[in-house]
């Protein structure tokens, strides 16, 4: 599978959007929830799920919708191996992929609108990490990472 999304009851409304826009798209994912607002979920669950697929091979990429997408990119960005990226504006979410290689887009449905969104998400899958300059910066996040999830 491609790519995993999902959302918290707060980024809900948002991620109906994407789906939809996804599903038109005919972009191959995997809805993993919530399947409305009533359904009351915590963000770090939420980013767990997905990174753990992402992490165990089942997807390439994900997508995490909550209220600022802060908490998401937080949590997602705890397991090993995630590179979870928050993007507000469309050079942001180019940028995520080319120079930092990211395989997480996190979005906050208070911040950005459905239109938006829809632009951010285009940009981000649409690019791919370009090297050069930036692999040496991105291979020394994976050595901090390395040093430090030992620790955990």
């Amino acid at each position: 599978m491609y790519l995993a999304v999902a959302s918290d009851h707060f980024g809900y409304p948002l991620k109906r959007v994407i789906v939809e826009y996804l599903r038109e798209k005919k972009v191959e994912f995997e809805d993993l929830g919530v399947s409305s607002e009533e359904e009351v979920v915590d963000y770090p669950d939420v980013a767990l799920k997905v990174s753990l697929g992402i992490r165990e091979g089942k997807y390439q990429y994900g997508i995490l919708i909550c209220g600022t997408g802060i908490g998401m990119a937080l949590a997602a960005n705890k397991v090993p191996g995630i590179y979870a990226a928050c993007a507000h504006d469309i050079y942001s979410a180019e940028r995520a992929k080319k120079s930092n290689n990211s395989n997480v887009l996190t979005l906050g449905r208070h911040i950005v609108g459905p239109e938006l969104a829809k632009m951010l998400v285009d940009a981000w899958l649409s690019s791919d990490f370009q090297g050069g300059r930036s692999l040496p910066k991105v291979e020394k996040i994976r050595e901090i990472e390395k040093k430090f999830m030992k620790e955990a």
